[in-house]
């Protein structure tokens, strides 16, 4: 018997468990068994506060695209109102881009992303 029986048959694991029975849902979030690693993500993020300012700073930093949510957030316009024209301030000195997709949804891209705003007539 090796340690690791030993250490499964004291936490109660049979050998025949399947370790996946084990991990819980935020484990399993973040294993991406079906696609290779990328070098930039699209993250939604939902603004529930100006605390989530921050997180979604690091997340353009990281080059990463930001979908965010502002529907937590809708009840305080004014409130809003701030956080919004701060992250404005922020892409406009990373050279990013901005827009509205819909009442509830705002794209936020990192330096050198440009998002097409005109449409098609």
């Amino acid at each position: 018997m090796g340690i690791l029986d030993k250490i499964a048959r004291g936490l109660g694991i049979k050998s025949e468990t399947n370790i996946e029975d084990f991990m819980t849902t935020v484990e399993m979030e973040n294993v991406d068994v079906l696609h290779e690693a990328a070098d930039f993500y699209v993250k939604p993020i939902p603004l529930e506060s100006e605390n989530d300012v921050p997180l979604i700073v690091e997340e353009l930093k990281n080059r990463n695209i930001v979908l965010l949510n502002v529907q937590p957030m809708s009840k305080m316009p004014n409130k809003l109102k701030q956080v919004i024209d701060n992250l404005k301030t922020h892409i406009t000195k990373i050279n990013g881009d901005i827009a509205r997709l819909d009442e509830f949804k705002i794209l936020l891209t990192p330096s050198k992303v440009k998002i097409v705003k005109s449409r098609k007539k």
